[in-house]
């Protein structure tokens, strides 16, 4: 069955080629979302296996934070930041599994996910979840989780506030803007437990901080925080 499906796909390869999301080359047999050339090409931050990484370094002073990390940069041109948009505002939410499923093929090869209990998505305002008819940081979750074996707890946080647009705003705007945002809905059933903090981009931290405070007062628990990409100026 398998070999038929093969040669069927083939097949139809020939007449609607699957594309690289980034070049537009046709995609070979094995390959998804980026042929393997731009897969390559593709920087990877490698936090996951560095304690006290450029990223974490961002969070100190400001929450607790177990550990921090992000699959590669999200710079003007870069590769990730190109799937990113398509994923958010070109509706392909099936790049949110798929980068999620890559993500975590890397993660699963090392200690960082290590005594993780559960996957939490950053929440979308209701507002703009009806808009966009989708979170992309649950379908990057569930992905997450297809590999990992960690399950996703979607339902946990709630935004409580629709936050305004971050990009104009300093390093405070932006902690203001977000502070008291997220509400925990089941603190009974993250008690005493690791939590993953899921999201596309990290840009100041501000609302994964906000999310990482909202979990601590809720419950007695440890949380690590995790994106796509991040925009800071690291040190990778």
């Amino acid at each position: 069955m398998t070999l038929i499906k093969d040669i069927a796909g083939d097949f139809l390869g020939l007449f609607f080629p699957e594309l690289c999301l980034s070049c537009h080359a046709p995609l070979m047999r094995g390959e998804k979302i980026l042929c393997t050339h731009c897969l390559v090409a593709v920087k990877r931050t490698d936090f996951h296996l560095r304690r006290d990484n450029s990223l974490e370094q961002v969070f100190w002073g400001r929450c607790l934070v177990e550990r921090a990390a992000a699959f590669s940069v999200y710079n003007r041109g870069s590769r990730v930041r190109t799937l990113i948009h398509l994923m958010k505002y070109k509706g392909r939410k099936d790049l949110g599994r798929a980068l999620g499923n890559l993500y975590g093929s890397y993660l699963k090869d090392s200690d960082f996910m290590n005594g993780i209990d559960l996957l939490i998505p950053v929440p979308l305002h209701p507002s703009r979840l009806r808009k966009r008819g989708y979170n992309q940081s649950d379908y990057i979750a569930r992905g997450l989780s297809e590999v990992t074996g960690v399950p996703v707890l979607s339902d946990l946080l709630k935004r409580a506030v629709q936050g305004s647009s971050q990009t104009k705003r300093g390093r405070y705007e932006r902690w203001e803007n977000v502070e008291g945002m997220f509400i925990v809905t089941k603190p009974d059933r993250i008690s005493g437990k690791h939590l993953l903090v899921v999201d596309d981009v990290i840009t100041t931290g501000s609302t994964m901080e906000a999310c990482v405070n909202a979990l601590h007062d809720a419950a007695e628990v440890r949380v690590s925080v995790i994106a796509l990409a991040a925009a800071q100026k690291l040190t990778v």
